[in-house]
């Protein structure tokens, strides 16, 4: 038994569900949010025996897209704020999304020094490959882009700039030596196999916000464990769990602090 699940089992604080046996739930996640998820959902399960809860990961426009399109899916855990919202202004989702915490991005390398370099540091064309998520579908993808501009880089990197469709690619593609270097979530760079090497924390004063939401589909709008799930999200245990997965959430210190 990891420390993690040791410490939730200790937990004094609950949120513990009506008994729903045999009541499967099925979220679409942003790749951002794997492992942490995955701690969540042991967390929750744990609490809420009967309880079953699978994730698809993907990236958040592709999810919306597979959403609109018919999906199975009860929850919707976006990487941003602005896709959720799409949902609920199309009817698709029971409310308004709500902010589950706030991914901050960095720079991780296999093989370079990340922890000593800054986003200006990508002009040197000794770095052939900088791996990114595709900003049309991915939000950590487009606060990469909206950095690299504010770092006034932008357009001296983009004939090196080597695309992954969501952001656990990207962290893929670095690893693999696929890209020299990439732009992945501080969720990913602190798990083991990836925190050893090391990591440059981007100034979130240079880009907008990545505010991350969740809503409930139209499909589990009766969903007894749809509802005890997304309180959940909201509970201290939760709030505990993202913190200490890389991101900020409201009320707590940050990532620079």
């Amino acid at each position: 038994m990891t420390a993690l699940r040791r410490w939730v089992l200790l937990a004094l604080v609950l949120v513990v569900c009506p008994s729903v046996y045999g009541q499967q739930l099925t979220v679409a996640a942003a790749s951002s949010l794997r492992p942490t998820l995955d701690y969540l959902v042991d967390a929750y399960e744990t609490q809420n025996p009967g309880h079953q809860v699978e994730v698809i990961y993907g990236s958040s426009g592709r999810l919306m897209a597979q959403i609109i399109n018919g999906a199975p899916f009860d929850v919707f855990m976006s990487a941003d704020m602005e896709y959720p919202q799409a949902l609920f202004d199309e009817g698709m989702a029971t409310s308004a999304p709500v902010v589950y915490g706030l991914g901050r991005i960095v720079l991780w390398s296999a093989h370079l020094n990340a922890a000593d370099m800054t986003l200006t540091d990508l002009a040197d064309h000794r770095i052939r490959r900088i791996a990114i998520a595709q900003p049309s579908v991915a939000p950590y993808g487009q606060r990469g882009q909206e950095a690299m501009t504010a770092a006034g880089v932008w357009d001296a990197v983009q004939p090196r700039l080597v695309f992954a469709e969501n952001i656990a690619q990207v962290a893929q593609m670095s690893q693999s030596g696929a890209a020299d270097i990439g732009v992945i979530a501080l969720s990913l760079a602190i798990q083991p196999g990836l925190v050893e090497r090391g990591y440059h924390l981007i100034d979130a004063t240079l880009h907008q916000p990545l505010a991350q939401g969740f809503v409930i589909t139209r499909r589990a709008a009766d969903s007894t464990v749809a509802k005890c799930f997304s309180e959940f999200l909201l509970s201290d245990i939760a709030r505990d769990i993202f913190q200490s997965n890389g991101f900020d959430v409201p009320g707590k210190p940050t990532a620079d602090q």
